[in-house]
């Protein structure tokens, strides 16, 4: 799939660049490269691959979930304007 200029300056005013007349040539070459490149990906064949998450077979070691620090929240908020129920109150800022 080849890209034409006007397709490369919607992804250039998406992406907040600003290019040069000089540059958009090159540009189209490589994003049009780029793409073709996709493509290619695209026709490989992976009906029998396996989706996975790491190419190991590992398992992630966890922690165990016990709690380490003790409740300060009490005196952690003693400094906060304002507080009820253990939350702290903001001003309205969506209306």
């Amino acid at each position: 799939m080849s890209l034409d200029k006007e397709q490369v300056q919607h992804i250039a005013m998406l992406a907040r660049l600003r290019l040069a007349d000089d540059e958009f040539a090159e540009t189209v070459d490589k994003l049009s490269r780029i793409v073709d490149f996709v493509d290619q990906l695209s026709a490989a064949p992976t009906a029998d691959v396996v989706p996975m998450a790491h190419p190991l077979n590992q398992t992630q070691r966890l922690r165990p979930d016990a709690v380490t620090e003790a409740d300060d929240r009490d005196h952690i908020q003693e400094n906060a304007p304002e507080t009820a129920d253990g939350l702290y109150l903001v001003p309205r800022v969506i209306e």
